[in-house]
């Protein structure tokens, strides 16, 4: 089968080839076992060369919002009250967990995207630095 792993966009490039080349391979043969075995390469070496981001929270329920045609009265029912979601889009608050748990469940959104943290408005993004007992914190 001669099958090695994918370090180089040429090795990359070759699986691909080598896949389109096995996309018709009949089932139970070496031949599919082949194609399977670099799919399963190349998507390692897709997610660790070729990563797409996660998306921003809030853009993400503006998008699934806009998805199923729910007004903000209607993310209302999901996040609090009228003036919460305000607030939650235009980056004013934080998500809160049961916030995100509803959002998850009712309009379907990854939990990995809705608990990543983002910036308020008006916020710029600080490294804290600290010494080695967790003593005075200096802001960067």
């Amino acid at each position: 089968m001669n099958i090695k792993p994918i370090r180089t966009k040429e090795d990359y490039e070759n699986a691909l080839k080598e896949i389109e080349r096995l996309l018709d391979a009949e089932a139970g043969t070496p031949e599919e076992d082949k194609l399977e075995v670099l799919s399963i390469l190349v998507d390692i070496y897709e997610s660790e060369h070729y990563a797409i981001p996660l998306p921003d929270p809030i853009a993400a329920i503006e998008y699934h919002a806009e998805r199923l045609k729910l007004s903000r009265k209607d993310l209302a029912e999901h996040i609090g009250s009228a003036s919460c979601v305000s607030e939650i889009l235009n980056r004013k608050r934080r998500l809160t967990m049961k916030m995100i748990r509803n959002l998850n469940t009712a309009l379907d959104i990854p939990l990995d995207i809705l608990t990543q943290d983002y910036e308020l408005e008006g916020q710029k993004k600080e490294k804290n630095r600290g010494n080695l007992f967790g003593r005075e914190l200096v802001k960067v």
